[in-house]
């Protein structure tokens, strides 16, 4: 089962979260599902032919942004595909909030990479398979 549906981040920046997460998804290849004055949408919306997707929402909200453990990660369907995430993510604002590389503590194969958007919005990107490189 799909947990969910959709998610939403808030953002006070809308031009700066549009760089960034247009940057992050195209390298996870996740589609842009819209693109408003006010709000950014990325994945793919359900149908009632397809109730299994998901996405991602980014609004803007002039609220503040305070450091908390909450985090948003999107799955990877490769480890290149969490280090161009990671890359992308560096090159159009966000910061690092840890290195691509494994996380054993989670599982053997658990390859992620952890980054802050412009606005300070924690994300991850996360393999779970295997390296494919022998």
């Amino acid at each position: 089962m799909q947990l969910l549906d959709h998610v939403s981040i808030g953002v006070p920046d809308i031009e700066a979260a549009r760089r960034f997460y247009d940057a992050i998804m195209t390298a996870l290849g996740a589609n842009k599902v819209y693109d408003r004055p006010t709000a950014l949408g990325y994945g793919e919306r359900c149908t009632t032919d397809d109730t299994t997707s998901t996405y991602l929402a980014v609004y803007l909200d002039p609220g503040d942004i305070t450091e908390n453990r909450r985090h948003w990660c999107f799955k990877a369907p490769s480890r290149d595909h969490v280090d161009a995430f990671f890359k992308a993510g560096l090159s159009t604002g966000g910061k690092s909030d840890g290195e691509p590389g494994l996380r054993p503590h989670y599982h053997r194969d658990y390859y992620a990479a952890f980054l802050a958007d412009p606005a300070g919005n924690r994300v991850e990107a996360v393999c779970h398979g295997p390296s494919t490189n022998p």
